[in-house]
């Protein structure tokens, strides 16, 4: 088996006295959609947020591509290849569509500050843009203020603004939230679609778009994985049954 493009083990993460994510250890492989589930208050947001820096671990370890990302910021992880989307959209609304893909695929290169950088003179951060935009269905909406999209579309415009710091790792961290049925349909076949060359973690309340796209299942409760596994044997798993259910576990 590969190598995991993202390797995360024993990871702690402890505010004073409350756990709220412990002895947690997950491998991303490129070419699976990796869903972690569980009830409010599981620990999912603060795994997500250990995985992309925005959180320094309590204990553990984190690697990517083999190479460790424990100590690295998340701007230094995003150069390492890691790229996350947030349950509140973050993008710059004041800006248009396009200005937002080609600051993203800016901040990745080795000089993003630069002051004497012409971006937007820069062919290949407007094509890394463009492409990205393209990928995510927004071609045509270019020159749109983005915040002026619709919810659904500013979710698609956060995916590209992803996209073009060319990610071999995407965090997306509850991309449904707040759509209606045909925006979550398009948003879901455009995460289908992430994981063609890149290892994709996907946290989302959403079971049935969970169970529709996940390759591999983690189920957290109160900070602790209970369960992982294919989603099928994940679904009739007694600890999973009882943590959404109430059922007594066996």
């Amino acid at each position: 088996m590969s190598e995991p493009a993202l390797e995360a083990e024993g990871l702690c993460k402890h505010f004073g006295g409350l756990k709220a994510v412990s002895n947690v250890s997950l491998a991303l492989r490129t070419g699976e959609i990796h869903a972690v589930i569980g009830p409010n208050g599981a620990g999912k947001s603060t795994l997500i947020n250990l995985l992309s820096g925005d959180l320094h671990v309590s204990a553990g370890t984190i690697s990517l591509a083999g190479r460790s990302a424990t100590g690295l910021s998340p701007d230094r992880r995003g150069r390492a290849g890691l790229g996350r989307s947030y349950q509140k959209t973050t993008i710059f609304p004041t800006s248009t569509v396009f200005d937002n893909a080609r600051l993203a695929a800016q901040a990745h290169l080795p000089k993003a500050l630069s002051p004497f950088a012409d971006a937007r003179g820069n062919a290949a951060v407007n094509e890394r843009a463009q492409a990205a935009l393209d990928q995510v269905g927004l071609q045509g909406r270019e020159d749109i203020t983005a915040g002026l999209l619709s919810h659904g579309e500013q979710r698609q415009l956060e995916i590209a603004m992803v996209l073009a710091t060319h990610p071999s790792v995407i965090l997306l961290d509850e991309p449904l939230a707040g759509m209606g049925q045909s925006e979550a349909r398009f948003i879901i076949e455009l995460i289908r679609k992430l994981k063609q060359g890149r290892a994709v973690l996907l946290v989302e309340h959403d079971m049935d778009a969970v169970f529709s796209l996940a390759d591999i299942l983690t189920v957290m409760a109160d900070g602790e994985v209970i369960a992982r596994g294919l989603p099928e044997e994940v679904r009739v798993h007694p600890a999973v049954r009882a943590a959404y259910l109430g059922e007594p576990a066996v």
